[in-house]
């Protein structure tokens, strides 16, 4: 009886507060003479907190065609809004730049919602070696990281040097699929210096093993040790947790002007990889048998980082320089 009653509290007090919102927005309308979308648009800025609000009230708006807004295909981008113009009794004469703003968030979300269906099926694609495509990745990123060292055979010990662990990557790969190799790749090529500099770094021994002359020599501050690849391919994971988790949202929105693509989703892992390599070196684990909690506390460091509604992990270009229309 008390769990009922507990229940049918919960229920009452759910209806009065929709209920009470919706009142409110109704005043604030006939106040304003602004709907919510346009008091979104004007009251926030270009960027995770305009577009993050946008897509909020699109979903829990009791209209389908703003419900349904957030999935269309991105070439009905235009239409859908010219349909919400229509629908919300604005005239496009008189709020040129309200389409525009709506536009460029709608852009935006449905852009985050087919990354993360670009970034799954690389996931779900398993590496094969009987493909030439996959293959041939797997070669260029030897070659990116070990330009001066030929392979001596496609399952070789060698592997191990970049961070791998056994003499064939392709059993690295099965739980990120293509992605972790997509990722490792564009790292090592776009990002070359970096990339090089941290796998130098990922080989060194740890102190135990050297004279304070041979470590002052070096000029290490810190020993590092750990699989180059592997460390790249547990990256990737947590950066796909961020991305299906949406956290990634804030990110993403506040750096991709219309439409966050798999580039955007790159760009992003290298920034993770750059900055785990830091927090590992300050957290100065004793081996890699603390590589699980470190990076669950770097994980839980991003996120809390992503709350920042005007983050940018990697600000590249950012919504505002690029002056989208603030109303």
């Amino acid at each position: 009886m008390k769990h009922f009653l507990r229940v049918l509290t919960q229920f009452l007090v759910f209806l009065y507060c929709k209920c009470l919102w919706q009142g409110l927005k109704f005043v604030v309308r006939k106040v304003t003479g602004r709907c919510e979308l346009q008091r979104i648009c004007y009251n926030n800025k270009p960027g995770a907190r305009r577009t993050l609000k946008i897509e909020s009230s699109l979903k829990c708006s009791k209209s389908e065609l703003l419900q349904s807004a957030v999935s269309v295909h991105p070439d009905a981008v235009e239409k859908t809004i010219d349909d919400i113009m229509v629908l919300k009794k604005i005239h496009p004469d008189t709020n040129p730049q309200l389409g525009i703003s709506l536009q460029a968030c709608l852009f935006q979300i449905v852009g985050y919602r087919n990354l993360v269906l670009e970034v799954e099926k690389l996931r779900r694609e398993p590496y094969d070696c009987e493909n030439p495509e996959h293959e041939d990745m797997l070669m260029q990123l030897w070659k990116a990281l070990r330009p001066e060292s030929p392979l001596t055979g496609r399952i070789s010990k060698q592997w191990c040097e970049i961070g791998f662990q056994g003499s064939d990557p392709k059993t690295d790969f099965r739980g990120m699929g293509l992605l972790g190799l997509h990722n490792l790749l564009y790292f090592s090529e776009h990002d070359k210096a970096t990339a090089l500099q941290m796998l130098h770094d990922s080989l060194q021994t740890k102190l135990s093993k050297m004279s304070k002359a041979e470590w002052e020599k070096k000029k290490f501050d810190k020993a590092i040790g750990y699989s180059f690849a592997i460390v790249g391919i547990n990256i990737t994971d947590l950066a796909y947790s961020l991305l299906v988790s949406g956290a990634l949202k804030t990110h993403l929105y506040n750096v991709a002007p219309e439409m966050p693509s798999l580039v955007h989703f790159q760009q992003t892992f290298c920034y993770l990889m750059q900055e785990f390599h830091r927090f590992w070196v300050e957290e100065d684990p004793c081996d890699i048998m603390e590589f699980n909690r470190v990076r669950n506390k770097f994980h839980k460091r991003v996120l809390k980082q992503l709350k920042n509604l005007d983050m940018a992990l990697c600000p590249h270009f950012t919504a505002s320089d690029l002056h989208l229309v603030n109303l």
